[in-house]
This record gives C-alpha cells, structure tokens and sequence, in this order.
C-alpha cells in the first residue's frame, strides 16, 4: 500500500516537473521569436524582456514551491502510516496476550512470558510517543540552552546500557572507547542528550543489518569540543542523502533503507539537540554496504567544575 502511495505520488513530481519544464520552453520560444520580429523597437522590445523575466521567474518558483509541497506531503503520509504502524503493532500484540490469559488457562511460566512481552510492547509504545513528543518540543525551540553540568562519559555508557537491554544485545555488540583523559563535562539538559545519544545508537543497531557491530567513542576535537562518534558496519548512506537524512520526516528511499521501520524523527531530533547545545551533528559515510559514522559534537563546558 504505501509502495502504490508512494509511486502515485512520485508520478505527479514528476508531472508537475514536466509541465514546468514545458511552459518555460514554451515562453522562452515565443520572447525569442518576439525579438526577431520586433527587434527594431527598443522599448517594446525592452519591456518585453523585462516581462518575459518576471513571467519566467514566476512560472520557475511556482513550480520549485510544488514540487516541494508534494515532496512534504508525501513525507508526511509516510510518517503518518509509520506512526500508524509503530502504534497499532504492540497494541494488537498486547491485546493477543491479554485475550489468551482471559480465555485459557495457562501456567505460571506462560504467564510471565506473556506479562514481560507485553511490557516490552508497553516500552515501544512508550518509546514512540517520547520520540514524537519531543520531536516537537525541539523543533518548535530553537533558544540556546544553558542547562546543568553534564558528564558526556557518563551518559553515553548509561545509554549504552539501555540498549543492551531493549536490543538483547551483549558487549561485544555495543561497545564503547573512551578517547580522552580527564573530565569530559558539557552544559545542557541532561534528558535531551540522552535522547540525541540513544537515537544514534538506535539508528546504527537499526542499520547494522544481520550482525550488529557498533562502536561508540568520545574523542576530544580540534577546538576542545567533545565529539561522540557513532560507527557501524551496516547499510551505509549514499552520498546525496548525507544532509538530507536530519530533516523532520526524512527517511531514504531505496530498497535496503527502505525495509527498516521507522518515523523520521530520530535523526531529526539528534540535529535539533545539537544545535540548541551549541554543537552539530554530521554523518559519513563511503557509501551503501560500508556502514556509516555519526558525529555529535558538542562545546565543552568552559567551568567544569560549576
């Protein structure tokens, strides 16, 4: 269903892209023609480009601006039918649990299977409402943040933990290297940082493909920031999609990305973070098949000891 959407949709980019292209070789024709043949009359003839100019003008960003509506609505249905999904999912699954322990009677160890089951649904659920929520809250605010002391070494190893346990994962999956000596302290809102560190987590298990190997680092960079580095061997990104991949709703389309689930947000939520921190976040990445780095970068905390 949203592979049909979603040609449909590109279908009628392209439409409006042909149709644009078409008035304006149509118009460039007709002032062309129009000088050859009243080239002698200098004001006409400069009234007409001047015209001409604005009537091309016109036509160019009228186009630009509905290709680009198409282009936001078409992210917005996908992430209306992934939030859909992400929803709906657990819901059913809880109410499958709930429906068999109701109607049948079953031992105490099937009980507790199902009960952690449905806490695990219960956490996506939760999960997914957090990162709608606050893909709000940070994108509506883009006021500095001052914030408390935050040790950055701290928080990444807590995130670390976290997914290890919501992904099952062991060590060995999700490791950590810790790049620098001393204290590694940034100002800013400590629930917001953890939510940037554990979306670029997330997002490099997610794209890790059949066997996860992440490794996270903090490093200290060229002008004493701190750095968060982010390094899988999974899927990659192309090269054209290295920026496009922190706007809201933003998800690649090809047939490898396209297969893992996900909103759009997450990313989106990491770049919002970062910038209210002062700091920035980029990706790299030699291509499709040769995973990918995701760098947070953030200013060091000029008093550590405040």
């Amino acid at each position: 269903m949203v592979s049909m959407v979603w040609s449909g949709h590109s279908k009628n980019t392209g439409l409006f892209i042909a149709l644009g292209a078409a008035i304006v070789a149509l118009a460039v024709a007709l002032n062309v023609g129009w000088i050859v043949i009243t080239w002698r009359e200098g004001l006409r003839l400069a009234l007409g480009v001047l015209f001409f100019g604005l009537i091309i003008t016109g036509v160019v960003l009228n186009t630009v601006f509905l290709v680009r509506e198409i282009r936001r609505n078409e992210q917005h249905n996908a992430f209306i039918n992934a939030v859909t999904h992400e929803l709906k999912t657990p819901v059913a699954s809880i109410r499958l649990y709930l429906e068999t322990m109701q109607s049948r009677q079953v031992d105490e160890a099937k009980r507790r299977e199902f009960q952690k089951i449905m806490i695990d649904d219960c956490d996506r659920l939760l999960h997914t409402i957090e990162q709608v929520l606050r893909a709000g809250q940070t994108g509506a605010s883009s006021k500095r943040v001052r914030g408390t002391p935050v040790n950055l070494a701290e928080t990444v190893q807590e995130c670390l933990s976290i997914a290890r346990t919501r992904h099952r994962l062991g060590p060995e999956s999700l490791r950590y290297a810790a790049g620098i000596d001393g204290a590694a302290t940034v100002m800013g809102d400590p629930d917001e940082l953890k939510t940037a560190i554990s979306n670029l987590i997330d997002n490099a298990v997610k794209y890790s493909g059949g066997k996860v190997d992440v490794l996270v680092e903090l490093a200290r960079g060229a002008n004493r920031d701190l750095l968060i580095r982010v390094k899988d061997q999974g899927i990659g990104i192309p090269n054209t999609e290295l920026r496009r991949i922190f706007k809201r709703f933003y998800r690649i389309q090809d047939s490898v990305a396209g297969r893992v689930k996900g909103m759009g947000l997450g990313l989106f939520i990491v770049n919002s973070v970062a910038k209210r921190h002062g700091g920035r976040v980029f990706a790299e990445s030699s291509g499709q098949g040769h995973g990918s780095t995701f760098t947070l970068q953030l200013p060091v905390a000029s008093d550590p000891a405040a």
